[in-house]
């Protein structure tokens, strides 16, 4: 074995040793269980946020009982209509917009809403104006993108 080999060799060992303390800390230091996203219940929640004109909705996401879990608030400072959207893609088909949520003026409405869920699905949640179509939306967040540490 070559110095620049065993050089090597001794710096992988040492950084999988690093990440493997990092994750073990970090799991510890975090009650998250170790079910997947198929799986039970999530003890984690992972923030959203999206935006559109006057309007706002931010919340929080979970995976619970394998179904994707969204909780939040759609808020409005100015005299239009919005509306809270998902759409979602199941094994390559793109299912149709599904609306949450609408304020009409100024004020704030809390939402709640449930999709099963598995490795095969992603979502995008967008914040429109008006309420009966998305046609004028905000940019798409990722409600199914978790975040890894």
């Amino acid at each position: 074995m070559s110095l620049r080999t065993r050089t090597r060799a001794i710096t992988t060992t040492a950084a999988l040793a690093t990440a493997t303390t990092a994750a073990l800390t970090l799991s510890a230091a975090a009650p998250v269980s170790a079910s997947t996203a198929a799986g039970a219940t999530a003890a984690a929640t992972v923030p959203w946020s999206a935006s559109h004109a006057t309007a706002s909705a931010a919340g929080d996401r979970w995976v619970e009982s394998g179904k994707l879990v969204l909780d939040g608030t759609l808020t409005n400072t100015g005299t239009g209509c919005y509306s809270v959207w998902t759409r979602f893609v199941h094994d390559w088909v793109v299912m149709p917009y599904t609306k949450h949520a609408e304020i009409c003026g100024a004020g704030s409405v809390d939402f709640t809403a449930t999709k099963s869920y598995t490795y095969t699905v992603t979502g995008t949640l967008r914040v429109c104006r008006g309420t009966t179509d998305t046609t004028d939306c905000g940019q798409g967040v990722s409600i199914t993108h978790w975040p890894i540490g």
